[in-house]
């Protein structure tokens, strides 16, 4: 039976980065997909920015690891060839009632240490816009947008690069604690047409959504430490015709996302969304991705507060995506969660749950910080 030091399950933007740091470390590292190709759910349907790190708790890990995540994935960027777009982002008030909602925002940025974040005023804000409707408005300078499918496929190059294989169809069967407390590794049960099994001393769960149903899988781990998974949809619709904004768009969030703000692409076309619509299924292969588009009323009505120019009919269904929640509808929204051995006690284990926005800006950092709880339990 072939034996390696790492699996990474699952071969999202987050998997990618953890595999490709594992593999640079000079682990032999096998990255398992089930798909036939990488980055094909969460990671290849979302708005594709590069967030600041404002919206979150204070020393939270969604706050910690964004804010160094933005750092470092413009620098790689850079270094790596990868598009990006520093498009910039209004975070806007449209009447008086917001105010303090926006200052909110701002002092929970500034203690999260975002860098080149500044409140405008109305006028200010429409001197940037003069389309927009607003009162007041925070400029976060370092968003942007990252062509997210370049992004992965030069992670996956590197972790060739560094001797790391990825088998695709591959979806992880079972796990198998091979000694005491898994002191001895795992030995896992590999579906797919060809299937093997292959021992591990590294197990890491990185399969986003699937990321529950795939810790229901590995034997010895107690079954109430695994979260619930929870499914929350967000539906984008796109803008036809030119766009009249240079910046993102985003109005005060919403319980369950960011509200339905306006992002643009690599090539300066808008759209928007995602809205928040909670989906009563049990598991990720009931979703429908279809974009309803009764949705689009909605969608109407709130970009108007910001865009009241907003023509009727302007709006197209596009497309839709699925955020990884481990968290109810009207609960705070969670944090991501590493959970390794200091949580449930398995040695060479690690599971990552509730990896949504911002999972992308954040991968690189989120590589590094599971490397260093990697370190610290050995």
């Amino acid at each position: 039976m072939e034996q390696v030091d790492c699996v990474v399950v699952g071969a999202g933007v987050v998997g990618l980065a953890v595999a490709c740091e594992m593999a640079l470390q000079g682990r032999e590292t096998i990255l398992l997909e089930r798909e036939s190709a990488f980055g094909t759910v969460s990671s290849a349907r979302n708005s594709e920015v590069i967030h600041a790190g404002i919206y979150y708790p204070k020393d939270s890990l969604k706050a910690k690891l964004c804010v160094e995540g933005n750092r470092l994935l413009y620098e790689y960027c850079r270094s790596h060839q990868v598009a990006t777009q520093n498009y910039g982002k209004l975070i806007v008030a449209a009447d008086d009632t917001q105010i303090d909602d926006l200052q909110a925002i701002l002092y929970k940025a500034q203690n999260n240490g975002v860098p080149e974040i500044k409140l405008l005023d109305g006028s200010q804000a429409k001197g940037l816009e003069p389309e927009l409707n607003c009162v007041a408005a925070v400029l976060s300078a370092s968003t942007g947008i990252v062509d997210s499918h370049g992004y992965m496929l030069s992670l996956l190059g590197g972790f060739e690069d560094a001797g790391g294989m990825i088998a695709y169809q591959s979806p992880l069967i079972s796990a198998k604690s091979i000694g005491q407390h898994a002191e001895g590794g795992y030995e896992l049960e590999i579906g797919g047409a060809d299937g093997m099994n292959i021992q591990t001393k590294l197990l890491i769960n990185c399969a986003g959504m699937s990321a529950p149903a795939v810790a229901h899988m590995i034997e010895g781990l107690q079954q109430g430490l695994v979260p619930q998974a929870y499914f929350a949809k967000g539906n984008y619709f796109s803008l036809t015709g030119k766009s009249p904004f240079q910046h993102l768009i985003y109005p005060i969030p919403e319980p369950g996302g960011l509200g339905v703000h306006l992002t643009l692409d690599m090539g300066g076309q808008a759209k928007f969304g995602p809205d928040v619509e909670w989906l009563e299924i049990a598991t990720e292969d009931q979703i429908d991705y279809t974009v309803d588009p009764k949705r689009g009323e909605g969608f109407y009505a709130a970009v108007r507060r910001y865009w009241p120019g907003l023509k009727e009919g302007a709006l197209q269904p596009d497309y839709s995506g699925v955020r990884a929640k481990i968290v109810p509808p009207n609960a705070p929204a969670g944090d991501f969660c590493f959970d390794g051995p200091a949580q449930h006690g398995l040695h060479g284990l690690f599971n990552l749950y509730g990896f949504e926005s911002p999972g992308l800006t954040s991968s690189l950092a989120i590589a590094r910080h599971l490397k260093a709880l990697i370190k610290s339990s050995l």
